[in-house]
């Protein structure tokens, strides 16, 4: 009798080891199913004028930073530097070579096609003002912060004094490495 008590006990745990696989799986499928029909069901409608109402409201709301004489407001576009300015900077014990990836925050296609023309301006523009820094500077967050709005107010310049406008926004570093 003590085997038949055995076997019918083997037989249970079986049954429980299937019966919690089963539930784990119906979990996992009814979780998956909720989380399809939460990300994917309905329309993106409501989404895009809601966008549309952000857009037209920020583009509302700029018109006075515009008339200040900042960059035309309009789509954000970023116009990339064909290359990396590569440079030597002086430093404390020794010059240093610094490689810095420059993008343009312009607003609207119209800025976007007026920074595409006038690149080697541009990059000369940058080059130069690149070329006033120190390493000793450019170690610390603050110093290359300080640089990157020396960069804006150069190209903004210079800009300004071929078109007539405010061209770029911003100055962004997409990559700074200094060895």
């Amino acid at each position: 009798m003590a085997e038949e008590e055995l076997q019918v006990e083997e037989g249970g745990k079986k049954k429980g080891k299937m019966m919690l696989i089963i539930i784990i799986a119906v979990v996992l499928l009814g979780g998956g199913a909720a989380a399809y029909f939460l990300l994917f069901a309905g329309g993106d409608e409501p989404a895009a004028e809601q966008l549309a109402e952000t857009d037209a409201a920020a583009a509302a709301a700029s018109a006075p930073a515009s008339a200040a004489g900042k960059a035309e407001m309009g789509t954000a576009l970023y116009v990339a530097m064909p290359r990396p300015f590569v440079f030597n900077v002086p430093g404390a014990g020794r010059d240093r070579l610094v490689q810095i990836k420059v993008q343009l925050l312009v607003r609207g296609s119209d800025n976007e096609e007026l920074a595409k023309t006038h690149i080697p301006l541009i990059e000369g523009t940058l080059l130069q003002a690149f070329s006033t820094s120190n390493a000793d500077d450019l170690v610390t967050e603050a110093g290359k912060i300080e640089l990157r709005e020396q960069a804006v107010t150069e190209v903004q310049k210079a800009l300004k004094d071929i078109t007539g406008s405010d061209v770029v926004e911003r100055v962004l570093f997409t990559g700074f490495v200094m060895q």
